[in-house]
């Protein structure tokens, strides 16, 4: 997943398994089918999309790596047994930066619901 991210980082779009095993070839000695089956097994498990070039696949991330650790994060809330003290214990370890960048993310959430419920003239 972190080739496929930082290639779409860098603009380079989606990647073929061959791409990939380049890529990992630095740091470890996987052989190509295996990076093929992975490559597939996460394909059908949704996090990867992929297309036909040829012969080949080119896969792509289906989400961003911001969205996918919140995925992540979300999944770790729902097992709690307390979503509020989960919340709040997590809020509390936050930097004042990042406190500001929750308090953005819901005044945006905020202004957002309150759109959807005006109602519209002669609606």
């Amino acid at each position: 997943m972190e080739v496929l991210w930082a290639r779409e980082d860098a603009g380079g779009g989606a990647a073929t398994a061959r791409d990939v095993s380049r890529a990992l070839a630095g740091d470890r000695d996987l052989a190509h089918t295996t990076v093929m089956t992975v490559l597939d097994r996460l394909a059908k498990k949704g996090f990867l999309e992929r297309e036909r070039d040829g012969r080949a696949w080119r896969y792509r991330p289906a989400a961003s790596r911001e969205g996918y650790v919140a995925e992540l994060m979300l999944g770790a809330l729902d097992q709690t047994g307390d979503r509020d003290a989960a919340l709040a214990h997590f809020v509390r370890s936050v930097s004042q930066d990042e406190v500001a960048v929750l308090r953005q993310a819901l005044e945006e959430i905020n202004s957002i619901q309150l759109n959807r419920t005006r109602v519209e003239p002669g609606g």
